[in-house]
C-alpha cells in the first residue's frame, strides 16, 4: 500500500461522480481510502466554480492545510476541478497556496496518476490543465462509493451558454459517450447488485445531437431501461429547451424509470430568461410540464430557481413566484444570483443589491418549504416502496427514497440496505417521511 487518500468534493453529483473516478485512480495505484484528512498521505480537492460558495469554501479549506504541510512535507496535496480550470485560477493558486503539489484541470482527471509519478519523480510541482478536451476516456474505473445508486455519465461539457453560467469555460463543449459503453457500464452495474442507475450529463436530452452516437436521448433511455433487473433509472438534468414527448413516451413504456423529471426553470419571467439565454418562454415551459402530467398523471417534477439575476424587477420576481405555485414542484433547489468571472452576466448593468436578493431567496425559499410539506402530508396513509440506501446512526433508523426522491426513515430488525422496502407513512416531516415496513405493495 502507498498510503492513505481522501477527496474532499464540492459541488454537483456530476462532481461526485468525478471523485469517484479520481478514487479508482489512487486505489489502482495502491492507495487505500481514509475518512479523516489528518490520516491521509495524498489529498484531493475535486474543485467547483458554478457558485461563488463552493469556490470560497475550497480556497479556506485548502488554506488550511499549510500547517499540515508543513508539518508533514511528504503529504502530497493536489487540486483539479472545474476551479483549476477557471482562466486566471492556477495562477491565483500558484501565488496563494505554494504548498499545492500538484494542479489538474477538470479536462484531464485520467492524468492524475501520471502527475502523482511526475511529482515523485521531479521534487517540484506539476501543473498540467489542458485547454481543450480531448476524447472521452473510456478505461477508467471509478471507485463508487454511493451503493445502492451508481451514477453514468452520458455526456461531458455543454454548448448552451446560458449568460450566468461557467460549465461550458471549464467543462468544455458537449461531447457524447458511445451508446455501447453505456450500455456496457449500465448492465456490469446491475450485474454488480447496483438498484438505482442515473444518467449524468449538463444537459441530457441533447445527447447524440452530433449524430456521432447513432442514438439520440430517448432511444438511449429505452435501452438501458431495457436491460433486465429489478432496478431504477433517473435522469438529470433536461434543458427545458430540449425536453419532449419523445422521453415521456419512453417513460410511459417502462415502470422502472422514475416518474420524477428535473428540469430547471430559472426564472418564470419572460424577460429574464432572454437575459440568461435559455432559449425558452415561460408558456413552452407551462406547456411541457402540461404534456408530461397528461401523459404521466402520476408525474412530479423538481427544479432549480436563481434570484436576483441582473436587472430582475419585483415584477419578474412574483412572475417565479406565480409559475413555482402553478406548476407545484415537488421541490425546487434555489439560488441567489452569484457572477463568475468570463460570463457574459458578469459584465450586465443592473447588479442586484445583496439585501434586495437576500430578501427575495428567503421569500422563494418558504414558498417552495410551504408547498414541500403539503405534498410530503399527502404521503400519510399511503403504502410507497422505498430503496434502502443506508442507515442513520443518529435516528437509529434505515433510511432510502422512493422514485419521487422523497426520504422515509423506518425501523427494521435485518439490514435493508441495497432492498427495496413497501413502507407505509405513518408521519411527514417537512420533506422527510416515517413509516413501518409493510407487506402490503405499493398502491400509488
Amino acid at each position: 500500500m502507498l498510503g492513505k487518500y481522501h477527496i474532499v468534493t464540492y459541488g454537483c453529483q456530476m462532481n461526485v461522480h468525478e471523485s469517484e473516478k479520481i478514487a479508482g485512480i489512487l486505489c489502482r495505484m495502491g492507495y487505500e481510502e481514509t475518512s479523516k484528512i489528518q490520516n491521509a498521505d495524498i489529498i484531493v480537492f475535486n474543485t467547483c466554480c458554478i457558485r461563488e460558495n463552493a469556490e470560497n469554501h475550497a480556497f479556506g479549506n485548502i488554506g488550511a492545510l499549510k500547517k499540515m504541510k508543513k508539518q508533514n512535507p511528504n503529504l502530497l496535496i493536489a487540486v483539479g476541478g472545474c476551479m483549476t480550470q477557471e482562466k486566471g485560477k492556477t495562477e491565483i493558486l500558484q501565488k496563494k497556496f505554494p504548498f499545492i503539489d500538484i494542479m489538474f484541470g477538470a479536462l484531464n482527471v485520467e492524468e492524475l496518476e501520471t502527475l502523482i509519478l511526475r511529482k515523485r519523480q521531479e521534487k517540484k510541482r506539476v501543473i498540467s490543465v489542458r485547454d481543450e478536451a480531448g476524447e472521452i476516456v473510456e478505461n477508467l474505473q471509478p471507485f463508487r462509493t454511493s451503493y445502492p445508486n451508481a451514477w453514468v455519465n452520458i455526456t461531458y461539457g455543454c454548448n448552451n451558454f446560458c449568460s450566468y453560467c461557467i460549465v461550458p469555460y471549464v467543462r468544455g463543449r458537449e461531447r457524447s459517450r458511445k451508446p455501447e459503453h453505456i450500455l456496457a457500464e449500465v448492465r456490469s452495474l446491475v450485474a454488480e447488485g447496483y438498484k438505482e442507475i442515473t444518467l449524468l450529463g449538463q444537459n441530457v436530452n441533447s445527447y447524440g445531437a452530433d449524430g456521432s452516437t447513432g442514438m439520440n436521448f430517448a432511444e438511449l433511455l429505452d435501452a438501458v431501461a431495457s436491460i433486465e433487473g429489478k432496478f431504477r433509472v433517473r435522469f438529470m438534468t433536461s434543458h427545458p429547451k430540449d425536453f419532449n414527448e419523445g422521453v415521456v413516451k419512453v417513460m410511459e413504456k417502462h415502470p422502472k424509470i422514475c416518474r420524477l423529471v428535473h428540469l430547471p426553470v430559472q426564472s418564470g419571467s419572460n424577460a429574464v430568461l432572454k437575459e440568461m439565454n435559455r432559449r425558452y418562454t415561460r408558456e413552452k415551459y407551462l406547456e411541457e410540464i402540461k404534456m408530461l402530467r397528461e401523459r404521466l398523471p402520476e408525474a412530479e417534477v423538481t427544479t432549480d430557481i436563481i434570484v436576483g439575476f441582473p436587472g430582475e424587477t419585483e415584477e419578474d420576481y412574483l412572475q417565479t413566484e406565480a409559475l413555482v405555485k402553478e406548476v407545484d414542484f415537488a421541490s425546487a433547489f434555489t439560488f441567489v444570483y452569484s457572477p463568475r468571472q468570463g460570463t457574459r452576466a458578469a459584465q450586465m448593468e443592473n447588479q442586484i443589491p445583496d439585501d434586495v436578493q437576500k430578501e427575495r431567496i428567503m421569500r422563494l425559499v418558504e414558498l417552495v418549504n410551504t408547498l414541500t410539506r403539503k405534498k410530503s402530508e399527502k404521503y400519510v396513509g399511503k403504502t410507497v416502496e422505498i430503496l434502502c440506501e443506508d442507515y442513520d446512526e443518529k435516528k437509529g433508523l434505515y433510511m432510502g427514497r422512493d422514485e419521487f426522491g422523497r426520504m422515509g426513515y423506518f425501523e427494521s430488525e435485518k439490514d435493508c440496505i441495497g432492498e427495496f422496502v413497501n413502507l407505509q407513512i405513518t408521519k411527514a416531516n417537512g420533506i422527510s417521511l416515517y413509516g413501518e415496513v409493510s407487506n402490503e405493495k405499493e398502491r400509488w
